[in-house]
């Protein structure tokens, strides 16, 4: 077991400090071996969902590498939703995934797969290890490539794991800083204008570099963006209004009709996450420049720091806002109503994470007069990610509040999350968007022109048939719930909840 010992050495001198967990038989020396690793915390998910989707939330907020512990093929094949979500996030994570023994291979036996070809999709990095030798090698390997570039996938044979014979760890390699072309910095200042867009990503947005892109915007005319789906944006000062581009194609084209070019600092080309008859599938004019000033997914904010330095950006005082006040009126709650009430109970230096798809809707541009705090979404669109991910980073930061806005369609993919954050104790707060109905899917079926519903697409649109009750649920889990159906009961659910330790849910019946 020394060889499984050594590993886990090698992971905590990488900076590893959790790990997300649902272990088999073939990882069994693994899990042995995290008693050896005492900084590590091991972290069992009762869904391999959950634990890539902490992972993700996890390496998002501490900006530093996750370990995933899952088994074989089907083992990884549960948690391939959320590991999509992080790769498009580019976070950090090592998914350490057992196999058989190399002797029993051969022997097909049941739980056989190709798990590199399940990983692959996923991954930035894949390697499986055939030898002793080979470990700490690939290992480390792995870690640096889920550094530079997202989740590295390590497979590791039952025999190898057990083995004891003697590894020492390699030396440790100090990553080197890209430099920046200067000639990129020039191009840039001379194509920004009125009819040029500056078009944010990357795996943080920090509130310096958002405030970089906003005097970059201010003095050339520039529109600046956020892209649709972030990985995760720090929101504070004036930069907080700083709007995201919108997700319906149709109103994104229309946003980006008068663009030329577009500045990429991070993102990605601006494309319709669906292609829908008659809609636009590029969002920019088909003439459009793009520019490159940052590859996708790297941090833009030295490069902005020498734009705005070239292109001597003044620093301009941050306009005052007010602060969100509360719906004054009763009745039942909407999303209009449910944006107040979020943005005006929102505690300072909550952490969003963010999977509300329509009910939500209002809510980001709501906090932007709120309290400093870090907004994180759902970067590659596969379901199932809000929860896990405020597990996650609850985990990371265990001093600050998290707040799950959650869809109730959504929420039941992973609902297991909230076992372990009972378990560990951390302060979530799940707020179950209720508006029993997959509400987006009728909303894609309009898009896609058929604005007649038969009986059979409501039949699977609907969550009525019979209604989901998410505070049994929670309840069942260990967590504490309460239903509210007004904006007054939310608001003070809300706010009693935040004054609170440990985990919570609150059922929000939307209109």
């Amino acid at each position: 077991m020394k060889a499984a010992q050594t590993l886990l050495a090698l992971a905590e001198r990488e900076g590893v400090r959790a790990c997300f967990a649902n272990p088999g038989t073939s990882e069994m020396h693994l899990v042995a071996a995290l008693d050896a690793a005492p900084s590590i915390r091991p972290v069992l998910c009762l869904f391999e969902g959950v634990a890539t989707g902490a992972a993700d939330g996890y390496g998002r907020m501490m900006q530093a590498p996750a370990l995933t512990l899952l088994h074989l093929g089907p083992g990884l094949g549960n948690g391939l939703a959320n590991l999509h979500n992080a790769n498009r996030a580019r976070t950090s994570i090592v998914s350490l995934i057992g196999e058989h023994a190399t002797f029993h291979r051969a022997n097909n036996p049941p739980l056989t797969s190709d798990i590199a070809a399940l990983a692959g999709p996923v991954s930035a990095w894949v390697r499986t290890v055939e030898s002793t030798a080979d470990l700490l090698p690939l290992a480390q390997e792995a870690f640096e490539a889920a550094r530079r570039n997202g989740p590295s996938a390590l497979i590791l044979p039952a025999d190898i794991a057990w083995s004891d014979d003697t590894l020492s760890l390699p030396p440790t390699r100090t990553p080197s800083d890209e430099d920046i072309d200067a000639g990129l910095i020039e191009e840039a200042a001379q194509l920004l204008g009125p009819r040029t867009l500056l078009l944010l990503g990357g795996r943080f947005l920090s509130a310096e570099t958002c405030s970089l892109a906003q005097r970059i915007g201010e003095k050339t005319g520039a529109l600046v963006l956020i892209e649709t789906f972030p990985a995760r944006v720090r929101r504070e000062g004036s930069a907080a209004q700083l709007k995201r581009l919108p997700y319906l194609s149709e109103i994104a084209a229309a946003a980006l009709a008068g663009i030329d070019t577009i500045v990429l600092a991070g993102a990605a080309e601006p494309v319709a996450f669906f292609a829908l008859p008659g809609r636009p599938t590029k969002l920019a004019r088909d003439n459009a420049r793009l520019f490159q000033l940052t590859p996708r997914g790297h941090s833009a904010e030295r490069v902005l720091e020498m734009l705005a330095a070239k292109l001597k950006a003044p620093y301009t005082s941050a306009p005052r806002t007010s602060a969100p006040s509360p719906p004054s009126s009763g009745g039942a709650i909407d999303a209009a109503a449910l944006a107040q009430c979020f943005a005006a109970t929102l505690p300072a230096d909550a952490i969003v994470c963010d999977e509300s798809n329509t009910a939500g809707l209002f809510c980001y541009d709501a906090a932007a007069a709120g309290p400093p705090h870090d907004w994180l979404t759902l970067t590659g669109g596969s379901i199932g990610q809000g929860l896990p991910l405020a597990t996650g980073a609850a985990i990371a930061c265990p001093d600050r509040r998290v707040i799950a806005l959650e869809a109730d369609g959504s929420a039941l993919y992973t609902i297991q999350a909230l076992w372990t954050q009972a378990r560990e104790g951390l302060s979530v707060t799940n707020i179950i968007l209720n508006n029993g109905a997959y509400a987006i899917l009728r909303l894609e079926m309009m898009r896609a022109g058929i604005n007649q519903l038969s009986e059979a697409a409501n039949a699977l649109f609907d969550l009525k048939r019979p209604s989901i009750d998410f505070c049994s649920i929670a309840r069942g889990f260990g967590v504490p719930a309460e239903r509210v159906e007004t904006p007054a009961a939310l608001t003070a659910a809300l706010q009693r909840n935040y004054r609170a330790s440990g985990p919570a849910l609150i059922e929000v019946m939307i209109r």
